[in-house]
């Protein structure tokens, strides 16, 4: 009995510690989430911040991306082009709707590239002059274009460009760290979707003609969200580690306790029944019958002496 109760309660402490390991686990991830945070942000004006400890602190602005400085740089591009684009639809447009559209985009573009120089200069960004190759080239195929073919070329291209800086605005607004970056992208993104709007109500975007999207992957979903900040152990497998070690416990701690409970009882149940049908090694009993003969001898009981035949 004492080898028993000693590998219970080596059980026991192995739980235990399975239990504490795991809490302790989960809990280093929560902290580290909310040491993360609860963190405050640089004041962005003075250059300070005070942690809870009331330690003043010289921080920063995150600095820029490659992603970030693109952006800057494609926004003041893409207004280079555009405005006289749009200047040349509003007198070279044979459509009403091209021409309207025409004043519409190069007027908000010259709204836009005001926020982007002044983006451009608070983080020290050198912005470009002039379009680049290809925007020049769009420029010039519409100065040689006439007619309805203006009207399809102004919109084709302009449709086109605005398609692929569209998802380059989204990649940056949702994933840049600076607060500068942020706030351009949200107002480039609002422009671009307008002005995509625009071209779509003229009639004349060829769909087939843009690019496609690409397939959405097919394997499993990253699981950032899922995963705790202390190694990337999932939460999930912890649980089930945990409670795989619960239940494998409780099984081990009853079946030493209570045996019967596994079959046991049973057993000891179908050797008593064998035992009642072993042979018997002492004398058997003789009982007597009603009638005074006892069934193996054969003899009758007498009050008197027995006569001999």
């Amino acid at each position: 009995m004492s080898g028993e109760r000693r590998q219970v309660r080596q059980l026991l402490h192995v739980l235990v510690l399975t239990v504490i390991a795991a809490l302790a686990v989960l809990s280093s991830g929560g902290a580290a989430q909310a040491a993360e945070s609860s963190t405050p942000r640089a004041n962005l004006a003075d250059g300070n911040s005070t942690p809870s400890g009331g330690v003043t602190l010289q921080t920063q602005e995150p600095p820029l991306t490659a992603a970030d400085k693109d952006l800057v740089v494609k926004v003041r591009l893409a207004g280079l082009w555009e405005i006289p684009g749009g200047k040349m639809a509003m007198t070279k447009g044979v459509s009403p709707r091209v021409r309207q559209i025409g004043q519409m985009i190069a007027s908000q573009h010259v709204r836009l590239d005001a926020l982007d120089r002044a983006a451009a200069k608070e983080l020290g960004v050198a912005l470009p002059d002039q379009p680049n190759p290809q925007q020049r080239r769009w420029l010039d195929e519409m100065a040689d274009a006439s007619g309805s073919t203006f009207d399809d070329i102004f919109v084709d291209r302009l449709r086109a460009a605005h398609g692929n800086i569209f998802p380059a605005i989204a990649v940056v607004r949702a994933t840049t760290d600076n607060d500068t970056v942020r706030k351009l992208a949200q107002s480039a993104n609002a422009f671009v979707l307008t002005h995509m709007t625009l071209l779509e109500s003229t009639g004349l975007v060829r769909y087939e003609e843009l690019p496609k999207a690409a397939a959405p992957a097919t394997g499993p979903i990253a699981a950032a969200e899922k995963r705790t900040a202390n190694g990337g152990i999932a939460v999930s497998v912890i649980w089930v580690i945990l409670a795989v070690a619960l239940i494998a416990g409780a099984v081990f701690t009853t079946r030493m306790i209570r045996p019967r409970a596994f079959g046991n009882g049973q057993k000891g149940r179908r050797r008593a029944g064998r035992d009642d049908f072993a042979p018997r090694t002492g004398p058997i009993p003789v009982q007597p019958t009603d009638n005074g003969y006892y069934p193996r001898q054969g003899l009758r009981l007498s009050s008197g002496p027995r006569s001999l035949p």
